[in-house]
């Protein structure tokens, strides 16, 4: 009470930007592992969580439901930025602040992310090194979120470095399931000689909803077409064929960042932190590895 603490932390997420189906609710999916971190680093101080989801579509509305949590918590954690860099300043100026899956650039906040890069490029070269496609089809994330707009440049940018191989097609997904099945529509809608060798999807859900709707339509993976993702949900490894993913530590994501927050309350005169963790390919079938 004389360091007029209220010992609560502020968690903002994005709400699902895609049209619910049964993925979404089978798993740990990303926000929900980020949860489970924070809950780590918060019990070994036993402070409590204030978690809100909010419309990524309505920045200003975000905004002032953010300014207003600010008076009720001791510090916020702010997954994917959600507002803009200027707004982020006004926040950091009211109250500690750390973004989790924020662009590494934000030079109002503290960010905790993962090393997208060599994730996607080591991920890019399995398939086309060890399984030789050479037609890749993109599966995006949403525009305003940095870990889909990282992946998709790094993506476009390694194709590139292989003479003969092409992305074929682009796909704007919003990291749900249901993307991932419509993408597949749009390309099975196409003549089989222009369908890629390989989907490669911006996250797990999206990847997962390719699978099913591949299924679905009688088609055979990996042997017609190669489908990968990134996160490693846990929902991933259970289906037939089980999904080949770059894994990113998203409870140590959380936690870290937690714990950086804590520690920014104590002295908010520390300097900004950027940190990347490291990423991991996890081979499994989809990809066509046994």
């Amino acid at each position: 009470m004389a360091r007029q603490r209220k010992e609560v932390i502020g968690l903002f997420a994005v709400e699902n930007r895609s049209p619910d189906t049964e993925v979404e609710k089978e798993g740990l999916l990303f926000i929900e592992e980020v949860w489970r971190g924070v809950e780590d680093a918060l019990s070994q101080v036993e402070w409590s969580l204030l978690i809100s989801t909010l419309n990524p579509a309505d920045p200003e509305r975000a905004f002032q439901r953010m300014l207003r949590a600010s008076a009720k918590v001791d510090g916020l954690l702010i997954t994917e930025g959600m507002v803009g860099s200027e707004r982020l300043g006004q926040l950091a100026a009211r109250t500690p602040l750390v973004l989790i899956a924020g662009a590494p650039d934000e030079p109002h906040a503290d960010v905790f992310a993962v090393d997208n890069r060599s994730g996607t490029v080591e991920l890019v070269s399995h398939l086309i090194e060890r399984h030789g496609a050479s037609r890749l089809f993109s599966v995006t994330g949403p525009a305003g979120a940095p870990d889909a707009a990282i992946r998709q440049a790094v993506l476009e940018q390694t194709v590139t470095t292989y003479p003969g191989v092409k992305l074929t097609g682009v796909f704007p997904g919003q990291f749900g399931s249901a993307d991932g099945q419509r993408a597949v529509r749009e390309i099975l809608g196409m003549p089989r000689a222009r369908w890629p060798d390989a989907i490669v999807c911006a996250n797990d859900q999206m990847a997962i909803g390719a699978i099913r709707e591949l299924r679905s339509c009688g088609v055979r993976i990996p042997d017609d077409v190669a489908v990968v993702g990134f996160d490693d949900v846990h929902s991933g490894a259970l289906l037939s064929p089980s999904l080949t993913t770059v894994r990113q530590p998203i409870g140590l994501l959380a936690v870290r960042a937690c714990t950086r927050l804590l520690e920014r309350i104590a002295d908010p005169t520390l300097p900004r932190h950027v940190e990347l963790l490291p990423t991991e390919l996890v081979i499994r079938e989809s990809c066509g590895c046994h």
